[in-house]
């Protein structure tokens, strides 16, 4: 088994962050990172872009809608058009930073709101892929199994890593479960792993009203901001390990 472990990083503004980005990093092996909409600015796009170079670690981007003060979480109502160069200018000003350090992006994974939207809204989706395909078609997005976004960019002949979210809770339909029901976030590191073990050895996941859904994965993802991310990654990385898995970026899964 081959799988990547990524995080969404440069989340701060300013003097401010969110996560230890300098911990997270080397136990990852591919960043989404926040292009300035729902968190970031110049400075930290570029401070994290180097220091995914330092790692070896893949770059994404994490595009969102404007709402910095929501940190991305707040639908902005937004027709297709506007979705489109919103995520075009979300691109290019991460392309920037990739290009003066000779990296390039190689994924997509919307943020918040925004995401979930586009796996369960196909204009929103269709927005998002019309973007990329745009500006890269050899970008991937990294998305729930199953989801609009899914079947947006294979339609569009693009290509999709399907992600896990180690630490959220999923809907019988392969959503995402909305943050404010309880359980919805899963805070306890136990629990965390045994949802990433039991999805290992049997390729389903359990979700928040009890029922068995099959998971086929590429990536899983530790949220940063989640208290103990960095032990958690720690946690996570030991727990592949031990079922013989080889933590690999996503550029090296095709």
């Amino acid at each position: 088994m081959r799988i990547d472990i990524n995080a969404d990083l440069g989340e701060g503004f300013g003097p401010y962050s969110i996560a230890d980005d300098e911990a997270l990093m080397p136990l990852i092996t591919s960043a989404n990172i926040a292009c300035g909409y729902h968190a970031g600015d110049p400075v930290i796009m570029d401070r994290t872009v180097r220091l995914a170079q330092e790692n070896g670690v893949d770059l994404g981007a994490h595009v969102s809608f404007p709402d910095r003060m929501g940190f991305g979480r707040r639908v902005i109502q937004m027709d297709a058009t506007e979705i489109e160069k919103h995520v075009l200018y979300q691109l290019g000003a991460l392309d920037a930073f990739a290009r003066v350090t000779g990296q390039r992006i190689r994924h997509v994974n919307p943020h918040g709101a925004l995401g979930n939207l586009a796996s369960a809204d196909a204009k929103t989706a269709e927005a998002l892929v019309t973007a990329v395909r745009q500006f890269d078609p050899e970008i991937r997005f990294l998305v729930l199994p199953g989801s609009a976004l899914e079947e947006a960019a294979n339609a569009a002949g693009l290509s999709c890593w399907r992600l896990f979210l180690a630490d959220r809770a999923y809907a019988k339909d392969g959503q995402l479960a909305p943050r404010a029901l309880p359980g919805a976030v899963i805070k306890d590191e136990a629990a965390v792993l045994a949802r990433l073990l039991k999805l290992l050895r049997d390729g389903v996941v359990v979700t928040i009203d009890g029922e068995t859904i099959d998971m086929p994965v590429h990536s899983i993802l530790v949220h940063s901001d989640t208290p103990g991310a960095a032990a958690l990654a720690h946690a996570i990385r030991k727990a592949l390990d031990d079922v013989g898995a080889a933590i690999v970026p996503l550029s090296k899964q095709a």
